[in-house]
């Protein structure tokens, strides 16, 4: 039995399957999931071979001590934002032996929304070693905490896979 719904434990299976035949290595930066997406990938036997190591940076010390995260962009752009997740998803690739990273950063509520942030919002930065960087925007509402970090490490899984492989869910 998986403490993740079945279609994440799916996702997390394929992702070892196919980083574990290619060789290649994952870490994760994370904030408003604290840890989920690792949990999700090492509830797979055998990810040892693909987990390097996951960063859970909560607050802005952490992300600022533990990733490379300026104190110039937190104030300018605030924790939630395109900026602070590429330089979380930087910091965590460049401070591991991993291939490719992903980070994520949002506000999954019920409170700490504003209207120009509100519950619901995360920014996912996806990069890998061979230069690829993504970035999305995901506006999921105030659908409940525990959705908002469910649909977020869903996410995040497919943003992987795309930076690793250059493919978007879908594509073969």
């Amino acid at each position: 039995m998986s403490l993740f719904p079945g279609d994440i434990e799916e996702q997390a299976r394929k992702i070892i399957v196919d980083f574990t035949a290619r060789g290649l290595m994952v870490a994760t930066a994370e904030s408003c999931t604290g840890g989920l997406i690792a949990g999700a990938l090492t509830e797979v036997s055998g990810s040892s071979a693909v987990v390097d190591r996951g960063f859970v940076t909560y607050t802005n010390e952490a992300k600022r001590d533990m990733l490379g995260v300026t104190q110039a962009t937190l104030l300018a752009y605030g924790a939630v934002s395109k900026e602070t997740a590429l330089q979380m998803v930087h910091g965590a690739l460049f401070r591991s032996r991993a291939s490719v990273a992903v980070a994520v950063t949002g506000i999954a509520g019920p409170s700490g929304g504003t209207p120009e942030k509100p519950v619901g919002l995360v920014h996912l930065a996806a990069q890998s070693r061979s230069g690829t960087i993504l970035h999305r925007e995901v506006r999921y509402g105030d659908i409940g905490r525990t959705e908002i970090r469910l649909a977020t490490v869903r996410t995040a899984l497919e943003m992987l896979v795309e930076a690793a492989f250059g493919m978007k869910k879908g594509q073969a």
